[in-house]
């Protein structure tokens, strides 16, 4: 099959035609968006002999750009401090919690089940079991998941959910001729052994080993992706850097008028108290376009602006079935409903899990795009969410690489992330999958929703989809 990316710089004119065949609609990123409440669907999407998974509440402290108030912590102390901020906001006994589990991409070594240090630190039971999910930009919703399916099987009433990554700190390795060698050392029995190992080592052994957002099997970091797929769907550089402000607006928007909800302050040791993510930063196009390409260079179109940035941050999330819930005297915020994850070709389709999640999770569930009333997609780059757009707006997209008869259709930009995403709040890898979820229900409330749809992307060429339904109020 002749690769959908193959497009370079020297080829971008080609990208042009080949979108074209596409019937590309236009993307227009009006910040004048329609506030008209839409109405609901009649039916519930409840099924027969399965269980009712709720979502009683979510929090996360503030995401902040790594390097800044997090810079001197450790995963498991922002972990902790979401734990802490659930616990606070719904007061939920401990000892209720039957298990926990969170996801996370850059494991820090001396806490690689930041779960279960997490929840220690946070003044659970020590006979609380906890474990650590990972997959990526997914690792929350798959620890979410995780625990609908430890709900719906009966192993537990109770479940709390949640993601943590700290990028301002992560592991720096030695050489692998070096770490050898010092392991050498270890098992060194006499002063001439260790001698002699010392003796070897070379100016070379002393080059690290940095960590990089890259493919292990391709080698190409995700922001060279994302500009490959800007410039096979003709993506331009103003159209992204146009959703990126969009993006920044809303969240700047919504941070103004105290919808971001979510958010629990932390006092952070030494420090002042954070209270809200220091990421938005609402521009001019003019301004964003005179930076430079960050991937492709010089003539790429994926810019810092328009990329999400790294990111401190953790989440949590406390999921029932719905009769523990009422039991307990809670109101839930929505039911957890179907949900699907994909997997394509990491080298040319790594960033469109969301166009493969989607008509999935909606026929799985017997809805159309026309059935949703909020979007929540994250954001990993500007030009990643147009592709997506386009492809999902696309019959010969659908026909040629996802072997359906159409299009499922895109996501009106009314209805989409109307509270800002990842460009704008940030993006912690291991923490955003409950931040669109509790987005996303909270948007459904406001806004007189029923049904809201969730979508991400995720390194391996993976991606999620997951509905969310209002509970009746």
């Amino acid at each position: 099959m002749t690769s959908i990316l193959t497009c370079t710089v020297k080829t971008l004119p080609a990208a042009t035609a080949w979108a074209a065949r596409l019937s590309v609609r236009s993307f227009s990123c009006s910040l004048q968006l329609n506030t008209a409440v839409q109405p609901k669907t009649k039916k519930t999407l409840a099924k027969n002999g399965v269980k009712n998974i709720v979502l009683v509440d979510g929090v996360r402290i503030p995401f902040l750009q790594s390097g800044t108030s997090y810079a001197d912590l450790m995963p498991h102390d922002l972990a902790r401090a979401s734990l802490q901020g659930l616990l606070n906001r719904t007061d939920i006994p401990k000892e209720a919690v039957d298990y926990i589990v969170y996801g996370t991409v850059i494991q820090e070594v001396k806490t690689s089940n930041v779960a279960r240090e997490a929840a220690l630190g946070a003044g659970f039971s020590d006979k609380t079991p906890a474990h650590t999910v990972t997959m990526a930009c997914i690792s929350s919703n798959q620890a979410m998941t995780t625990g609908v399916g430890l709900i719906a099987s009966g192993q537990s009433d109770v479940v709390v959910a949640g993601g943590v990554e700290l990028m301002s700190d992560v592991p720096i390795r030695h050489s692998r001729k070096m770490r050898k060698t010092m392991l050498g050392l270890t098992r060194a029995k006499s002063l001439r052994q260790r001698l002699s190992l010392m003796s070897r080592i070379r100016p070379d052994y002393f080059a690290p080993e940095l960590p990089a957002v890259a493919e292990f099997s391709t080698s190409e970091t995700m922001g060279h992706s994302a500009d490959r797929l800007a410039a096979a769907f003709a993506i331009s550089r103003a159209e992204q850097d146009e959703y990126a402000l969009r993006s920044h607006s809303l969240a700047k928007k919504a941070q103004d008028d105290g919808l971001l909800t979510d958010i629990v302050a932390f006092k952070v040791p030494g420090k002042d108290t954070v209270v809200k993510d220091n990421g938005i930063r609402p521009s001019s196009l003019e301004q964003m376009g005179k930076l430079k390409a960050a991937f492709v260079k010089p003539y790429g179109t994926v810019t810092a602006a328009n990329s999400s940035f790294l990111t401190d941050g953790a989440s949590a999330v406390l999921l029932m079935s719905e009769e523990k819930a009422l039991a307990m005297g809670y109101k839930p915020k929505a039911y957890l409903r179907d949900f699907v994850y994909v997997s394509q070709d990491p080298k040319d389709q790594l960033l469109l899990g969301p166009t493969y999640a989607t008509p999935k999770v909606l026929e799985r569930a017997g809805l159309t795009m026309a059935d949703i009333d909020v979007f929540e997609f994250h954001e990993a780059f500007a030009g990643q969410i147009l592709a997506n757009m386009k492809a999902m707006d696309s019959d010969w997209f659908a026909q040629n690489y996802m072997g359906r008869k159409s299009k499922v259709g895109a996501p009106l930009l009314e209805k989409f992330n109307n509270w800002g995403g990842s460009l704008s709040l940030g993006h912690p890898f291991g923490a955003t999958g409950c931040r669109l979820v509790v987005t996303a229900a909270h948007r459904l409330k406001k806004e007189g929703g029923q049904y809201g749809l969730v979508a991400a992307c995720a390194a391996g060429g993976q991606g999620h989809g997951m509905l969310v339904e209002l509970y009746p109020q």
